[in-house]
């Protein structure tokens, strides 16, 4: 019981001398530099020597400062101890939870938010033909003007080849992963530029006579680029859906219709 009562009166006294507004700015002017004499301490206070003096011996009591002599002169420093203990005893084992959750929230917060594009569609068909129409070159030139061009093994390269016959590559990328038929993930980079890139998640889910297929595509630039994704996705995963359901893709080109 002894024992409990000195540490409990250790304790107050911390509290005390940590209740006052001048002894808290004392101990920031340490933390800020250790080692002060009196009258550097007393410099921006306008206060008078004792009243310092008083402050400080309220400090030294709490162990919260302690003193050395160099000379005539008597440095103050900041012992950080108590401080140390109080945040253990008293805020630590409530607070730990909580403050590494919020920690988490502002990590969250601060990281740099690239936008993405998610578009979601049903189709009477299966999973073996939606994979298909996702992988062969010649399916992907009738709904999408451009040959898919890959042997579609993780880590093999891959291209979005135009079907005009020129050759031209307008994105090329790597398979990340290929799970078929039921995931596909690719990244998409401009020939001009293969250092940058996005990536597209084809995700093939079936149920009974239908599929939901998502398409997820991330690490976009900007909103514009978003905005430009969300049309183009729209238009070209319509067409596929009419050419699986219908046999044929729609009438006209879909990405191609003006905008408003």
């Amino acid at each position: 019981m002894q024992v409990i009562a000195c540490v409990s009166w250790g304790v107050d006294k911390v509290f005390k001398a940590l209740a006052d507004e001048t002894r808290r700015y004392l101990l920031d002017r340490l933390h800020e530099e250790n080692g002060q004499t009196l009258g550097e301490l007393c410099a921006r206070l306008g206060m008078t020597r004792q009243s310092v003096t008083q402050h400080l011996a309220v400090l030294e009591a709490a162990n919260l400062v302690s003193t050395v002599r160099r000379g005539r002169e008597k440095l103050h420093y900041l012992n950080p101890v108590p401080l140390h203990e109080v945040q253990e005893r008293w805020i630590d084992k409530f607070e730990r939870p909580r403050l590494r959750m919020l920690g988490d929230v502002k990590r969250r917060a601060e990281e740099p938010v690239t936008p993405e594009f998610v578009y979601v569609t049903y189709i009477e068909s299966t999973a073996e033909r939606v994979w298909e129409a996702l992988t062969d070159a010649d399916v992907t030139a009738e709904y999408w003007g451009h040959r898919n061009i890959s042997d579609w093994q993780v880590g093999s390269a891959w291209s979005h080849r135009r079907a005009d016959g020129s050759e031209i590559d307008d994105v090329v990328g790597e398979v990340v992963e290929a799970d078929p038929p039921r995931r596909l993930v690719t990244t998409w980079a401009d020939p001009a530029d293969p250092s940058v890139t996005s990536t597209v998640t084809f995700r093939i889910e079936a149920y009974g006579e239908i599929v939901r297929l998502t398409v997820t595509h991330t690490d976009l630039a900007d909103d514009a680029e978003r905005g430009q994704a969300a049309a183009g996705w729209s238009a070209v995963l319509s067409n596929l859906k009419s050419l699986l359901e219908t046999g044929h893709v729609l009438p006209g080109i879909p990405w191609q219709m003006p905008v408003g």
